[in-house]
């Protein structure tokens, strides 16, 4: 019987393949071509106005003051880098390898962005100081241990996203510590359009996201995984969290009949392959509904495990509506 990995596990390996990325400063960003090539979403909706602020009490009610506006940001988790490529900004300083997406700034453009030493799990505090950063925004459960290092020489916000809300509220939060009100309230209305043409049309389709870099997958719930908490309103997605130590085997999957099936492979270390042919030497892995049938996409699990943003949940809304027809 396989097994998925527990909650802390996902927060633990999903972002731990760091790769280079990233350019200067609070500078902005252009716009990719892909997104000039886009077409407008249809279903048009109206979002809240944004107003700037330098201090606010942000979307999981910690309380964030800063002096003026920040002018160089240091990203130690790609939702920081989702949300400023939505605002315009390019980062002081990452470590994740999010920009190097074609959607986002590309391979050339993602490397003119210093990378932080360290990894994901690990950011060296000297690193990340030597950029002289007005704000450094890492995710609360990996990161919080860095902020009494940080502590007077630089504002260090922790975020903790779950869901596709708290990455709008971020979003919002972001955008009005830096001034780019119009900016933020664009980039909301953008993807709250998508996900309003999708809900509008949802598939009957059973649809499952797993995770891993060996046979040792997990299962992303709604409860917990922001891209996961897309499913429950485009298709039938029969999946809830069992808690810290829950788990889905590989038969229970087998039994829901699942028609398409999301694969993040995250690799990291001497990892290697794609997870979904490590599956496939298990017998029971040919007998799901969506391998047989051939149904089964291996995504980027840049943005699908790691973005968490309203760029990076765009694009997955897109390959999934695609694959969900």
């Amino acid at each position: 019987m396989l097994r998925s990995s527990s909650r802390f596990v996902r927060s633990w390996i999903a972002v731990a393949a760091v790769g280079s990325v990233l350019v200067g400063c609070g500078s902005s960003s252009e716009e990719p071509a892909s997104d000039k090539a886009k077409p407008a979403a249809k279903t048009e909706v109206t979002v809240e106005p944004i107003k700037a602020s330098t201090e606010l009490t942000d979307t999981n009610g910690v309380k964030v003051s800063l002096k003026k506006e920040p002018e160089r940001i240091v990203c130690l988790f790609a939702l920081c880098d989702d949300i400023l490529t939505e605002l315009g900004i390019v980062p002081t300083a990452t470590n994740s390898a999010l920009l190097a997406h074609p959607d986002f700034l590309g391979e050339e453009k993602a490397k003119e962005v210093d990378v932080i030493p360290g990894g994901f799990i690990a950011p060296e505090v000297e690193a990340i100081l030597s950029h002289k950063p007005d704000l450094v925004i890492g995710l609360g459960d990996t990161h919080g241990k860095l902020a009494p290092a940080l502590k007077g020489a630089t504002t260090f916000w922790a975020m903790q996203p779950e869901t596709w809300q708290d990455s709008v509220g971020y979003l919002r939060d972001v955008a009005a510590l830096t001034g780019r009100t119009a900016q933020g309230e664009k980039a909301e209305r953008t993807f709250r359009a998508k996900l309003a043409e999708a809900e509008e049309a949802p598939s009957e389709k059973t649809a499952l996201i797993i995770y891993g870099s060996d046979e040792n997958f997990g299962v992303a719930t709604p409860e917990g995984d922001v891209a996961a908490s897309l499913f429950p309103k485009i298709a039938d997605y029969p999946w809830k969290s069992r808690g810290v130590e829950g788990s889905y085997s590989l038969e229970e999957i087998l039994a829901r009949d699942v028609d398409v099936l999301f694969v993040e492979t995250l690799s990291f270390g001497d990892a290697d392959g794609k997870l979904s042919e490590k599956l496939a030497e298990n017998p029971l892995w040919g007998k799901i509904p969506a391998v047989k049938n051939g149904d089964v996409h291996e995504v980027n699990s840049e943005v699908w495990a790691k973005g968490r943003g309203t760029r990076s949940l765009g694009i997955v809304l897109d390959e999934a509506t695609a694959a969900l027809r």
